[in-house]
């Protein structure tokens, strides 16, 4: 939608011309914005100048209105520490002189400004994106809402807003850090709207809501897009994931919805984010969306001045189904709704039990014989279910070396994995022999009903799954009984089956689009096939649960025929699946390389590395030291741990990367200029005064001229610092990354350690980003990147030309070394 103005009401509406405007400027005409290059700065300069034209417009519109109507903005600068773990690695973060850029539009009274929402994007981009999803767009829809909101005659806000436009999300979340801790308005935040992108198609999913008050407020805006089973895998920690939102929670304490764009993340983090390849309406769903939240929050109705005493924790069930209806309900009420079902769910089956076989009951074990002989074929096909498409993931890696041939499409796995869990589920009935079928349908009532009970009252509202599949059995069985006695009709199967399949289809492809793309990058050592197999299994039973009772309806002839059916098909598709590739020019491969100068040693390596455990890196590989090593040295794989410092600007991620290292030789009289006119080093004062015997008190300084997201690595027991409160009380491994404004090349901190052997200092690796070594993002100014970059070009051009394009390189020129302290 191009329009400003709405041509029906005359008011003015969301234009996501305006927010692709925007994307397509902060991702393509200033570029890739990681946090301390040039670019980065550029795009701090761009959005000072865009907030203030929201205020020029604000006053102006102020007192041509009379309304009551004011936008503050400012321009935080600090510098700051925190500690961020993250897949259970301990992390420390610094940054020095990084910048926010905060709107605040509210009535310009004290009462108006007491309470606010916090609504956040980022400006920054990640190392080899451009984001124009992640996150410009949220960006562009901040300060497009910001415009239709000030814009809007009459309108004036009961609650104050907070726009915050973050400058360093992707250094682990420095700018929502420094604008919690140090920015004179985060007093008065009460909740929290988090926009972010991990793709670049669909609608915005809300994937967080941490309390009752917000879950409501969702519960108004136009599109809703969201259910407690994403809530429930987030939070669970499953996704190694993380947003600004964190840092909000941590330091802020208080609730709100985090939402993202997540259809289509196999371009998350991809040269690709662009704005031609982000969805038509993508951007006007999550603005209209947003700006739904932003009028609820900030009207009369807000709970906001409810949540200055805390809020509470979510007990509520939601989801959003078919034709966007939203649904939600009180854990209390679903405790109450599934313990009732289950119960009538009992009395219904025990009522209009007929025992089938007559002759062999004895006195009242008939009805419990026959439920039993139901449940164990309802586990059985459970078993059955998983345990086919597992076997078929195995021997699609192991057997046939043909692993994650599913990869380009999100839906892929369905082809490949459906039909075997189907036959799973056949097969398991077929050998455990004939039962009856009513008795499969009505133990698999009770255990599905009994089975939402029992995930309800361990708090996980994702139990709804459960009831939702097993309320239409019930319903359709009630009716059976009533209208056609003790036989069940074809009837009662389609009409039990509607809910269980629209449920489960809709479940299915918001999992399988977020979970595909991700096995790309969990490192080669994960199960990538038989997780995606375990997940299609799984979502697949829950959505044509009936199949079971059914398998049963017309003999065990019959259910032999299909079994042979599904086997064949299973095997086609096997086939079918090993003649296609995993990657492709839209769905590509993630390779990592590095052009690593030791500063210390006076070598330079050249480093390979992949995230995934699809066929071929290792022939790639060969290829790529065939072709541009300047040794006759082998690549040598090398073990990834928390002691290769080689790859730590990317750590803890690297512990998914599976890496190669390969010797590249230096050309007589190569003068480096990170030991000479831009010396990249670690030093350190000792300071004799005041110390415990045994223990040493330093200030260390790392100098990084033209380096950036540098990170230093050592071993010590630190006693205390400046850092943080809490070091780890003995020897262990730390980590200290960093991130600072473009210029920022210097930072210190002070730590108290325990000495060791009279003379040994602390070794410390260390290592950072070239700030012109980034290809393709530098290669405007790749002259200014040395050899790095005289490789990287040449490096690029050969993999597209190679691999026809299905390859997405993130080539960075790193200097690197070791100081003693």
């Amino acid at each position: 939608m191009g329009n400003r103005m709405n041509p029906v009401t005359k008011l003015p509406q969301i234009s996501e011309t305006r927010i692709l405007g925007v994307a397509k400027y902060l991702s393509e005409d200033i570029g890739y914005r990681t946090v301390g290059t040039l670019e980065h700065a550029l795009a701090d300069e761009w959005m000072v100048t865009a907030a203030e034209q929201v205020q020029q417009n604000c006053v102006r519109i102020a007192a041509k209105t009379g309304r009551k109507l004011e936008c503050e903005v400012w321009r935080q600068e600090g510098s700051g520490n925190h500690r961020f773990d993250m897949m259970g690695k301990r992390l420390y973060k610094t940054y020095v002189n990084l910048s926010n850029i905060i709107v605040r539009i509210s009535d310009g009274t004290p009462e108006g400004k007491e309470h606010a929402v916090l609504v956040n994007s980022h400006l920054d981009s990640t190392l080899p994106s451009p984001g124009a999803a992640d996150d410009a767009l949220p960006v562009g829809v901040m300060l497009d809402c910001m415009r239709v909101l000030v814009e809007t005659p009459d309108w004036s806000p009961k609650h104050a807003i907070i726009f915050l436009f973050n400058h360093a999300e992707e250094s682990l979340q420095d700018g929502s850090h420094l604008y919690s801790t140090q920015h004179p308005t985060a007093s008065t935040v009460r909740a929290v709207l988090n926009l972010e992108a991990a793709g670049t198609t669909g609608r915005e999913l809300l994937f967080q809501a941490t309390s009752e008050q917000m879950i409501e407020a969702y519960s108004h805006v136009p599109r809703p897009y969201g259910t407690i089973f994403a809530n429930d895998i987030f939070s669970s920690g499953i996704i190694l994931s993380d947003t600004d939102f964190r840092q909000f929670e941590l330091y802020l304490n208080v609730t709100g919805l985090d939402m993202a764009i997540v259809g289509n993340s196999y371009l998350y983090h991809m040269r690709k984010d662009l704005v031609e390849n982000i969805e038509a309406g993508v951007a006007q769903h999550m603005g209209e969306n947003t700006l739904a939240l932003i009028r609820y929050l900030s009207s009369s109705k807000s709970p906001l001045p409810t949540l200055t005493q805390g809020y509470t924790r979510p007990s509520t069930v939601f989801f959003a189904h078919i034709g966007g209806v939203f649904f939600m309900y009180s854990f209390a009420t679903a405790k109450i709704m599934y313990s009732v079902l289950f119960l009538a769910s009992l009395v219904l089956v025990r009522l209009t039990f007929v025992d089938p076989a007559p002759a062999l009951k004895k006195a009242g074990s008939g009805f419990w014989r026959e439920q039993g002989k139901g449940a164990v074929g309802v586990l059985a096909g459970m078993v059955g279910t998983l345990a086919v498409p597992n076997l078929v993931a195995v021997v699609m890696k192991s057997g046939l070396g043909k692993g994650m041939s599913w990869f380009s499409d999100p839906m892929a796995p369905l082809g490949l994995y459906g039909p075997a869990a189907l036959l799973g589920g056949l097969l398991s009935q077929y050998l455990i022999g004939q039962i009856h079928e009513q008795s499969v349908f009505t133990a698999l009532l009770l255990i599905q009903s009994f089975v939402a009970v029992g995930i309800q009252l361990a708090g996980i509202g994702s139990a709804a799954l459960f009831f939702l599949s097993a309320l239409p059995i019930f319903v359709s069985f009630a009716a059976n009984s009533l209208l056609n006695g003790k036989n069940l009709s074809l009837w009662t199967y389609a009409i039990a089956q509607v809910m269980p399949l629209l449920t489960g289809s809709m479940l299915m492809v918001g999992v399988v689009e977020v979970f595909t793309p991700l096995t790309g990058r969990v490192g080669a050592d994960a199960p990538a096939d038989n997780i995606i197999a375990t997940i299609i299994a799984v979502l697949g039973a829950q959505a044509l649960p009936l199949v079971l009772p059914f398998a049963h309806r017309f003999g065990r002839k019959a259910l032999f025929r299909g079994v042979v059916l599904m086997s064949i098909v299973t095997v086609v598709l096997m086939g079918v699946f090993a003649m296609r590739e995993p990657f492709d020019k839209m769905h590509q491969k993630r390779l990592f390389v590095l052009h690593l100068e030791n500063v210390t040693s006076h070598e330079h390596h050249l480093h390979i590395a992949a995230a995934d455990g699809a066929p071929g890196f290792q022939v790639l590989v060969n290829d790529i030291v065939k072709e541009f090593s300047t040794t006759d040295s082998p690549p040598i794989p090398v073990v990834m741990d928390d002691h290769n410092s080689d790859w730590d600007s990317l750590y803890p991620f690297s512990a998914f990367l599976t890496p190669y290292k390969v010797p590249l030789a230096v050309a007589p009289g190569y003068v480096s200029p990170w030991a000479n006119e831009k010396s990249f080093a670690v030093t350190s004062v000792e300071h004799g005064t005041s110390l415990i015997p045994g223990t040493r008190n330093l200030t260390v300084k790392i100098s990084h001229p033209g380096v950036i997201w540098t990170v230093i690595a050592f071993d010590a027991h630190v006693l205390q610092w400046s850092l943080d409160d809490n070091p780890p009380d003995e020897l262990a491994r730390h980590h200290i990354k960093e991130g600072s404004f473009y210029g920022s090349d210097t930072y210190t901190f002070d730590m108290v350690v325990k000495s060791s052997e009279p003379g040994n200092g602390i070794m410390v690796n260390f290592i950072g980003l070239q700030e012109k070594g980034m290809w393709p993002a530098k290669k405007a100014v790749k002259a200014e990147g040395g050899v790095a970059m005289e490789l990287f070009e040449k490096l690029d051009g050969w993999l597209e030309e190679k691999t026809g394009g299905t390859v997405d390189a993130l080539l960075m020129g790193c200097v690197a070394g070791v100081a003693v302290i």
